[in-house]
């Protein structure tokens, strides 16, 4: 509790939510558009994360599918506008990750990683759309359970500039990947007769709330589970001795 306190996570996970609304989404609805597959764009990739089905599917992708000429509208220097503005959230999720490991902020001209970073998060939700039509149960279980901890797992060492270990990294990014199935489910049961309610009584406003609502629950999971893999580290035993010695020196100074 104390360590998300001074996390701050619930505010970090309001300002993800922001960040990957505001900049990420429009950035992937352009990509989605592009896609020559062509098999349901950024709305399909936003229903499979949340687990709808049926009519609430219809009502998000109504909502959020662009018409396809949004690629013939949007000329090269908007598409990089949006890649630019999409670094920002890449920025975000680095500085949580540099807080819960207790490191010095990384230098300015590491934002080359965080666009990296946001060019491998577009693959990997466009890699979990394509497998919603192309693998069915436990097969699609097991591949989007092991590419979402790859995932996870390299992005915290990643953004992290190689500063801790990949076997202490590990813990977070299960427990990330355990806490997104989580959330799921509950956005299965809650928010999917929640935005056809939401639809009816309030419009676009309503479905638009309940999608933030969830990138909030997205951007929860994302940093709690990295802190509790860091606490699980630190509590019993597994932290590596020379980096946890590092975090004693960095306390007894009164460096955050």
């Amino acid at each position: 509790m104390t360590r998300g306190r001074e996390l701050e996570l619930m505010h970090r996970a309001t300002g993800f939510a922001t960040l990957a609304l505001v900049t990420l989404a429009p950035l992937l609805i352009v990509v989605a558009a592009a896609d020559p597959l062509g098999r349901g764009g950024f709305a399909t990739w936003l229903a499979d994360g949340m687990g709808l089905t049926g009519r609430s599917a219809r009502v998000l992708t109504e909502i959020f599918n662009p018409p396809r000429k949004v690629v013939g509208t949007t000329s090269v220097w908007g598409g990089l506008a949006l890649a630019v503005f999409g670094v920002a959230l890449g920025g975000s999720v680095q500085n949580g990750y540099e807080r819960v490991w207790r490191l010095p902020p990384g230098p300015w001209h590491r934002v080359w990683r965080q666009a990296l970073w946001l060019a491998v998060l577009t693959a990997y939700l466009y890699q979990e759309v394509r497998t919603r039509t192309l693998l069915y149960g436990p097969e699609r279980i097991t591949l989007s359970a092991a590419t979402g901890v790859l995932f996870f797992w390299w992005g915290q060492r990643f953004l992290l500039g190689g500063q801790v270990r990949w076997r202490d990294l590990l813990p977070g990014a299960v427990a990330t990947m355990v806490g997104l199935v989580g959330l799921r489910i509950f956005s299965y049961y809650v928010f999917t007769p929640l935005i056809v309610d939401n639809a009816i009584s309030y419009g676009t406003v309503g479905v638009v709330l309940v999608v933030e609502s969830w990138l909030i629950g997205v951007g929860f999971v994302v940093y709690g589970g990295a802190l509790f893999g860091h606490w699980l580290l630190t509590h019993h035993g597994f932290l590596h001795l020379g980096h946890r010695q590092h975090e004693e020196g960095r306390e007894r100074v009164g460096v955050r």
